[in-house]
């Protein structure tokens, strides 16, 4: 019972800040409308495959690198920022293109293409790890045994795949897609221009 209350906290901080909307929700979506079933659930495993690896890293310590690295934690985020940026432009390039077809910018019905893009959009924030160290720091003791670690990577990896799954699945169905289908160039458009900001925000960000 000692380590049942942080568990649980640290499940609940983990699931509301993977449903909270963001690069990973407006990727794994419009993978799903656009692209096929597949192609989403690929995406889906991509976004949880990165979050966990953030877990993981924040659980051996790579906050606290970040923390007296500030030039390490500066790159990937500068990185991460250029690659939003570069996924913002093929997506507006795209959005008059038809979704029956391949398009760039994470709208592909190729699965394994589909993952990777996931995988490298949820790796390109570093800001993943440090949400990750803090909660775990602020929640589970230091000296907490090593199964209370493993439940906590396993919280993280069924949260993710239950949220990312879900909105996968949601997205990929008829309905939603016919939905797309007929405001697709503008939402495109609104899509670029949030992957956009978010991507110059991490270029820019100093903090």
């Amino acid at each position: 019972m000692e380590y049942m209350l942080p568990l649980l906290g640290i499940a609940a901080a983990n699931l509301l800040a993977a449903i909270s909307p963001g690069p990973s929700f407006v990727l794994v979506a419009r993978i799903a409308v656009a692209g096929s079933r597949r192609a989403g659930l690929a995406a889906a495993a991509g976004m949880v495959l990165g979050a966990w690896i953030w877990a993981a890293a924040a659980i051996f310590g790579l906050a606290l690198l970040f923390a007296e690295l500030a030039w390490l934690y500066r790159a990937i985020q500068f990185l991460g920022g250029l690659y939003l940026i570069y996924i913002a432009v093929m997506v507006w390039r795209g959005a008059r293109a038809p979704i029956t077809v391949d398009m760039k910018g994470g709208a592909t019905r190729d699965p394994l293409r589909a993952f990777v893009v996931a995988l490298l959009s949820q790796l390109s924030n570093p800001k993943v790890v440090v949400f990750f160290g803090s909660v775990f720091v602020a929640l589970l003791p230091a000296h907490a045994p090593a199964w209370v670690w493993a439940a906590t990577l396993a919280i993280v990896l069924f949260n993710e795949t239950l949220w990312y799954t879900t909105l996968a699945l949601s997205f990929s169905a008829a309905p939603v897609r016919r939905v797309y289908a007929s405001i697709k160039v503008w939402l495109d458009r609104a899509v670029a221009g949030v992957l956009g900001a978010l991507g110059l925000k991490l270029v820019l960000d100093r903090g």
